[in-house]
């Protein structure tokens, strides 16, 4: 299997390239501006280095990773999608062209004609979204086909700005996508230096459950970066931080479980541990010839929530995002 990586920087050397050399049928080329970059990515794990997005793909990949800034994502994958690459894998957020940390609607509707134009030129997209593959985020999605929990009712969270995107996801994952919501912002003008405004956002879902997601850069880094509780018909599952206790709630039986990690790992080696989980997934997808586990449209998805949340607070009103931000055909 040949895998393309497009952004040899440090994401792909910190958190993918190790995975992906490891695989005895996979071959890795490299491209990107910084050519030094990916002459020491193929020095130290080994495969080709090209000049060219062209040149990579005459090499004709599998599928190719798209590992740049999220500034620079969008530009990398319409100059690949020129080429007519098979299948095209995203870190996220999907698109970002000021930051993960100021999405806005404009990206919202650039990530949307992406995906128009990868389905149009039948390539496969496939996102990363590495907080799905933590142990305790695998361990809830068992539990809940396993046992009758039924449908999500409620769900409430507060979250880090540097999980937002992932919070957003999971919402999404663990129940349905979000149908509707309104969002308030704080002012936080804190002396002379502006900080993170705090948002608030309340929302409905596809399944008419309702929520609330807090999201604030005012979480200390020691402490939990962000707090999941998932309401069910007939349990309740509780999820803290990467490396923090998840609480279940079983309805039927009356059992009240709490499963942790061992003491000894650390929520950096959960992390680092979930890029391989998810890198591994997406590449057995390729091989049993499967959906990818986490597809495009999750990226897609992810971004409308965040596009509505502006808007909401702009306008100061409730927003549909069906009706005013369209997923498209």
């Amino acid at each position: 299997m040949r895998i393309g990586v497009v952004g040899p920087g440090n994401v792909a050397r910190r958190n993918y390239v190790p995975c992906l050399a490891g695989m005895e049928d996979v071959s890795l080329g490299y491209f990107g501006r910084n050519r030094g970059k990916a002459e020491s990515l193929a020095a130290d794990f080994g495969g080709q280095v090209f000049g060219s997005l062209e040149a990579l793909m005459r090499w004709d990949p599998d599928a190719v990773f798209v590992l740049t800034r999220e500034t620079d994502r969008l530009g990398a994958a319409r100059a690949l999608l020129k080429l007519n690459p098979r299948r095209l894998f995203f870190e996220k957020p999907l698109v970002a062209r000021h930051g993960y940390e100021d999405v806005r609607e404009e990206d919202f509707s650039d990530a949307r004609s992406l995906l128009q134009d990868a389905d149009r030129r039948d390539c496969e997209t496939a996102m990363v979204f590495n907080y799905r593959f933590f142990d305790h985020s695998l361990l809830a999605r068992q539990i809940i086909v396993t046992r009758s929990f039924g449908k999500v009712v409620n769900i409430t969270g507060l979250v880090h700005y540097a999980c937002w995107s992932h919070a957003i996801d999971l919402v999404n994952h663990f129940g349905s996508p979000i149908v509707e919501l309104t969002a308030l912002a704080s002012d936080n003008e804190r002396g002379e230096r502006m900080v993170a405004r705090d948002v608030t956002v309340a929302f409905r879902n596809v399944d008419d459950a309702t929520g609330t997601l807090i999201g604030t850069g005012a979480l200390d880094w020691e402490f939990p970066l962000f707090e999941l509780t998932l309401n069910f018909e007939g349990g309740r599952i509780h999820l803290r931080d990467l490396d923090g206790d998840m609480e279940v709630l079983d309805g039927s039986s009356g059992e009240q479980v709490v499963h942790s990690i061992p003491r000894d790992r650390s929520r950096w080696d959960q992390y680092n541990a979930s890029f391989a989980k998810s890198t591994t997934a997406y590449l057995e997808s390729i091989r049993q010839d499967q959906p990818p586990p986490v597809p495009g449209i999750a990226g897609l998805l992810e971004l409308q929530v965040e596009a509505a949340i502006k808007r909401s607070i702009s306008k100061r009103r409730p927003i549909d995002l069906a009706a005013e931000l369209p997923l498209g055909p």
